[in-house]
């Protein structure tokens, strides 16, 4: 899964489907450079680690199916635009 933001400044809503106990890795696909990014919501009934800058990665609970949700901060620089985005990512898992 890749989240893609319409521009920076702009906040964005990712959709993931997994199995329960697989993991996720996914990159943030923007035009120009993200700067720095963090975890703002950390999963319920999974877990999100940073790869690097730009790269997350979510791992769902073994045995848990039913709904996740996480977020996102990401700051960056691009050829229109430079902010702040909050990317909410929900997850289901089967």
């Amino acid at each position: 899964m890749s989240v893609t933001l319409a521009d920076w400044g702009e906040n964005s809503t990712g959709y993931i489907d997994l199995t329960s106990g697989q993991s996720c890795q996914f990159p943030i696909r923007m035009r120009g450079t993200v700067s720095n990014s963090a975890i703002s919501q950390k999963p319920a009934h999974g877990k999100l680690k940073r790869l690097n800058t730009s790269t997350f990665e979510y791992s769902a609970k073994a045995r848990y199916k039913g709904s996740d949700t996480f977020a996102i901060k990401a700051t960056g620089q691009g050829p229109t635009a430079s902010g702040t985005s909050i990317i909410t990512v929900y997850a289901t898992i089967k």
